[in-house]
């Protein structure tokens, strides 16, 4: 997740779609795969997986470039021909060029900071601006396969209902499920990974039941959750339904650093204290009982909370 400076509104829509481009352009380029994402005007989320570091193959390498960086510009001058030709004849220019585009390849680090910076400098010129448009480094969450995903999906998908701009995330052109629904193959393919559905098919149904419950339908407005009721559930220890928990903003799931089981948690704090040694900041936790969450703990960075949407 990552939010504008000041978390200023600054996002139109045909900037939206700028955006929601450069997200499957970059992901194609640095070889991850989107699963969902969610963009607004001042900030977006994007749930992708990386996978392990492999060997990438000249001509992929090329075909990668080509793809995202389809004629010059000031600050890609390499003119695409030229590199083909060196690529070709394996000239030490092509090495060279060829090692730094792999380093840009299979990395979240190296994706979120070429989408940014891709975006940034497109925003700056159509708008007249000049400097920063993002107020820190991107917020990420290690999140396991299984239950941890699915609930993470949702809750991405579910941001335009939060923000109070639809009450139905396929009626949101900028969110991945309104974008599955709308016929993208990649979309779907997203989408299917969550649900572990061979078909998109079988995947729209079972996943729409996720964001609205067994029903189905849209929520209504009367739905929404207020401060009163949360603070309420959480003092009497009650429960709601999972969907509409979902509706609130969560910062477990924005502030947190792991999310999945006992197990899968415990292995990558065990990591990261090999690593970094004592890690004072993190601690493995239990969400809140405010629903039925499953099997799903979370890693922690000191703050994390809910709050309605």
């Amino acid at each position: 997740m990552s939010r504008t400076v000041n978390s200023e509104r600054l996002f139109t829509e045909s900037d939206c779609e700028i955006l929601r481009d450069l997200i499957w352009k970059v992901a194609d380029f640095c070889g991850v795969k989107v699963v969902t994402y969610a963009i607004l005007s001042n900030h977006f989320h994007v749930l992708v997986r990386v996978p392990k570091k492999a060997f990438v193959p000249d001509e992929e390498v090329v075909r990668r470039y080509a793809s995202l960086y389809p004629t010059p510009s000031q600050r890609r001058p390499e003119y695409l021909p030229v590199i083909e030709q060196h690529v070709r004849e394996q000239s030490p220019q092509a090495e060279a060029w060829l090692v730094k585009q792999r380093n840009q390849m299979g990395d979240l680090s190296e994706y979120m900071k070429l989408l940014k910076q891709r975006f940034t400098g497109i925003f700056n010129v159509l708008h007249d601006r000049h400097g920063t448009l993002w107020s820190e480094r991107f917020k990420s969450v290690l999140v396991e396969d299984g239950r941890a995903l699915h609930t993470m999906a949702v809750y991405i998908d579910l941001n335009p209902v939060r923000a109070g701009l639809v009450s139905d995330p396929k009626d949101y052109r900028f969110c991945g499920y309104a974008e599955a629904v709308a016929g993208s193959k990649l979309a779907q393919q997203g989408l299917c990974t969550v649900t572990e559905e061979h078909t998109w098919e079988e995947a729209a149904s079972s996943y729409r039941q996720s964001l609205f419950g067994r029903a189905g339908k849209p929520s209504r407005k009367g739905e929404r959750i207020s401060a009163e009721v949360v603070d309420r559930v959480f003092k009497e220890n009650g429960k709601l339904p999972h969907h509409v928990v979902l509706t609130c903003r969560i910062r477990y799931f924005t502030n947190g650093a792991v999310l999945g089981s006992r197990n899968f948690v415990a292995q990558e704090l065990a990591k990261l204290k090999k690593k970094y040694g004592r890690v004072r900041a993190l601690e493995p936790m239990m969400l809140p009982p405010i629903t039925d969450w499953g099997p799903i703990m979370l890693l922690r960075r000191c703050r994390a909370g809910i709050c309605p949407a």
